[in-house]
This record gives structure tokens, sequence and C-alpha cells, in this order.
């Protein structure tokens, strides 16, 4: 998200140069910057103990299968969101939580990356985030082809079974 008026106090903002940073919007009333930013997301591929890997749908149209996902909220860390949206999304409580990586996803939107192993494998499926959630075995999952699966989702597959992370 790009500012060009102030959030404090509505504002027009000017340019003014900080450092090494150039021009960034800045608001002389509050005597604030305002840089650019991203809305922070996690993406969690959930495993269990046997390797299996879980994949959702949103909805029952969806095209493609995904991974447990949403947005981090204000004051949560990361960790806490990954684990949060699992046990939200499909009922289970991570037990142990990897960083992979971040990838920037549509422009706006900053997407971590987690493996998610899970406690317990009995998937309670929220009926408000998802249509359907599924284990597959790592292999099973590979072989969906690329038009039924998210690329995020298949990248991550892929770190997991390369162990990229």
């Amino acid at each position: 998200m790009v500012f060009e008026y102030c959030p404090k106090c509505g504002k027009k903002l000017d340019k003014k140069e900080i450092g090494d940073e150039g021009l960034v919007p800045f608001c002389g009333s509050c005597d604030r910057v305002f840089f650019s930013f991203s809305y922070t997301c996690v993406l969690c591929l959930v495993i269990d103990e046997n390797e299996n890997v879980v994949l959702t749908k949103a909805k029952p149209d969806s095209p493609r299968y995904g991974c447990v996902a949403g947005y981090v909220k204000e004051g949560e860390t990361v960790e806490d969101a990954a684990k949060r949206e699992v046990e939200e999304e499909i009922g289970l409580v991570v037990s142990e939580l990897t960083f992979v990586k971040s990838r920037l996803h549509n422009t706006d939107t900053l997407m971590i990356n987690f493996i998610c192993k899970a406690k317990n494998s009995e998937l309670k499926i929220s009926e408000k985030e998802l249509y359907s959630a599924e284990w597959f075995t790592l292999q099973e999952a590979q072989e969906i082809p690329d038009s039924k699966i998210g690329s995020g989702t298949k990248s991550l597959l892929t770190d997991y079974a390369e162990e990229n992370y």
C-alpha cells in the first residue's frame, strides 16, 4: 500500500528525502514518514508424523488446492499467526514450526511460508473459512498438476521435499 494522505490527520502527504531511502511520503503536520507496506500473511504446509500433507480448498468451485493460510493480526507474531490459522482452519495443534522463506505475492501481500508439524491428524474443518481439507501423501501432492494447485503451495511442497529450508 502506498500512502497519498496521512492516515492520522488526513492531510495530503509531501515527499521528503530520508537518508538512503530517497523520497518518502511525509506528513509535515504529524512530523512522520509513511513507508509503503505489504499485508503480511502466513502460508502453512501442515505435515503429520508420517509425512502426509494437508491440502485445502476454500470454496466448492475452487480450481486449485492450497495450504492453510491467513493474515497476521495486529500485535501477533508470524509464528503465532501460523499456529492460530492451522488450529482455526483445520483443528490441528502445531507441535513444531519451521520457517521456510518469504515471498511477495500479488505485489501487496508478503507471504511467510512455514512447515507445520501437527500433533494430531483428525481434521476439523472450519466451515467459515474452508470448503474442504484432506490428507495426501507427499508424492500424491507433488503429482497434482500445476493447474490444480496454487503456485505458493507447489513451491512449499517442493521446498519440503527437497529440504530447501
